[in-house]
């Protein structure tokens, strides 16, 4: 582990929008990272400036004042979903590589300009429970070959399903669905893959459920939660093993014990290769693995993007590929209305 101040060679970056949640979580993730961050642009030139002023750079109302005056090598993009595209085409425009925060647009064919558009560019989308430590570990298991086969994905999340789902498409209306319906998709997609058909159940509150049919033929059953905020859960189901995602912060494979009907008499079996096992972040210590911004990815997704353009290498993870696919999801969800839509 390095942090910004130890690495050699570093990115010039810039800061696009400067709020609440960039504030919060991106700004404060470019001190793990190989950037230097030598720009901030906001359309609120106070924020702009009294950000600036704690980095000690350069700041800005305008991104076209920026790209003219800086020289940067990769940009990070954190305002309004309906303002993404623009400022995508723009960086790639200006020869700068791409980190942007979900929800990348408010349609998917906005994505696909972006992937024409894209050239040698690198881009990564923000999607970081697809990036969250606990949704690599489910990837790494469900690919091991002592798992079986994933078979489905039972998910709940607290979520509501706009009843005018065309309209809010028509009109590119900015719902719950969009903002953060991507964060349960993306870690199942991230595990599944992509999704070939959806189906949404809803009630009259807005509540119910998504049923995803993926290309493996894996089911996902995507619960939408009521209730004040309860945990996100995921339970993984496979030929041998199940593993379970509780809250982001507590995975737990469960490889059953050996068990015959009516002769068993011992639930914990001696041995060490049956049974639970249980990784979960410890909270004795003030480290990095117990802290939000690692615990939920944002760390990984920003890491990553900066070691592919380091690198050179296209991104795969969090690409503009994988986005897409999720926002045909997040598309044909919104006008299914209990029947099958099918994702050409």
């Amino acid at each position: 582990m390095s942090y910004q101040r130890d690495f050699e060679k570093r990115l010039n970056v810039g800061i696009i929008g400067a709020g609440s949640h960039c504030y919060r979580n991106v700004l404060p993730t470019m001190n793990y990272l190989p950037v230097k961050v030598q720009a901030i642009c906001d359309l609120n030139a106070a924020i702009a400036e009294k950000t600036a002023l704690q980095f000690g750079c350069s700041h800005y109302q305008k991104t076209s004042d920026m790209y003219a005056n800086e020289k940067l090598d990769a940009v990070f993009i954190c305002v309004g979903s309906q303002f993404h595209p623009a400022l995508v085409l723009e960086a790639f425009a200006a020869n700068t590589h791409v980190w942007v925060e979900k929800p990348i647009a408010m349609r998917a064919s906005e994505v696909a300009e972006m992937i024409t558009k894209r050239q040698d560019r690198i881009a990564v989308v923000g999607l970081k429970k697809a990036f969250m430590p606990a949704t690599q570990k489910a990837i790494e298991v469900t690919r091991d070959e002592q798992y079986g086969k994933l078979r489905s994905i039972l998910a709940s999340y607290s979520m509501t399903m706009p009843e005018n789902g065309a309209e809010v498409l028509e009109n590119r209306t900015f719902t719950n669905w969009l903002g953060n319906g991507c964060h349960p998709l993306s870690l199942m997609m991230a595990v599944a893959g992509n999704v070939g058909a959806v189906t949404v159940h809803r009630t009259e509150s807005g509540h119910g459920t998504c049923l995803l049919e993926f290309t493996n033929g894996v089911i996902g059953n995507f619960h939408f939660a009521s209730g004040p905020l309860p945990n996100e859960f995921y339970r993984f189901y496979g030929d041998s093993w199940h593993l379970t995602i509780d809250n982001g912060d507590v995975v737990t494979l469960e490889r059953g014990i050996p068990f015959k009907y009516g002769v068993t008499t011992d639930f914990v079996p001696g041995g060490f290769d049956s049974g639970a096992l249980v990784w979960r972040p410890q909270n004795t210590l003030a480290t990095l693995e117990n802290k939000a911004l690692f615990i939920q990815g944002m760390y990984h997704e920003m890491k990553y993007f900066c070691d592919c353009v380091l690198a050179g290498t296209p991104a795969i993870q969090g690409s503009l590929e994988f986005a897409h696919e999720l926002m045909n999801v997040y598309e044909a969800a919104l006008i299914s209305g209990g029947k099958r839509v099918v994702i050409s």
